[in-house]
């Protein structure tokens, strides 16, 4: 049996109201723009709050040579991302997991194992630098869209606590942090985000 094209299952994800509004092809379109963001395809990557599949779903089946894991806190996404798993044959090297990045993050056999961590909607900067760095080994990456023309959200100072450091903004609505130093043992810290870093 033929594996349904990408767009059949993004399609099904929106229906379930698990993907924003507008047409399946621009969600893809923004999803490729992280690779466009990435100097190299990762070994390992983690797609922080993986909600309706992307970019994570779209960067699976771009980067065949990597493994996956796509976190989401909400079980009912996380069962639509199992069943787009299997119907788009990446069960061997994609895994889903249930659970708030937050849990996680803290887990010793998760912390510092990933080379990139995506993200696309999952929380503000603060939220978003807080709950990825932990993930992320040293040299790694994160990449997370930001707005269109908008302002620096990425601090350098608040960011040096997390051991992040942003790199220049590249055309397109992908910002690109680098993990310099490995991320302290106290973050992700239980309630992200309250009080911000930044």
């Amino acid at each position: 049996m033929t594996a349904p094209p990408l767009t059949e299952v993004l399609d099904e994800a929106r229906r379930l109201g698990l993907l924003g509004p507008g047409p399946v092809a621009d969600h893809v379109a923004h999803a490729e723009g992280f690779m466009a963001a990435a100097p190299t395809a990762p070994r390992r990557f983690l797609d922080l709050g993986s909600g309706g599949g992307v970019p994570g779903l779209v960067l699976a089946l771009a980067w065949p040579g990597a493994e996956a894991v796509l976190l989401d806190g909400s079980e009912r996404r996380a069962a639509f991302l199992r069943r787009a798993v299997l119907a788009l044959e990446l069960g061997g090297r994609v895994m889903v997991v249930a659970e708030r990045a937050e849990v996680v993050g803290r887990a010793k056999d998760w912390r510092a194992s990933f080379d990139r961590v995506v993200a696309r909607a999952f929380g503000s900067p603060a939220v978003t630098a807080e709950c990825a760095a932990p993930f992320l080994a040293v040299g790694g990456d994160l990449l997370v869209s930001d707005p269109p023309g908008g302002e620096d959200r990425w601090p350098m100072p608040a960011l040096a606590l997390l051991g992040l450091v942003p790199q220049p903004q590249q055309q397109g609505t992908v910002r690109r942090l680098v993990q310099e130093v490995t991320c302290p043992g106290q973050y992700p810290r239980r309630r992200p985000g309250r009080p911000p870093l930044f």
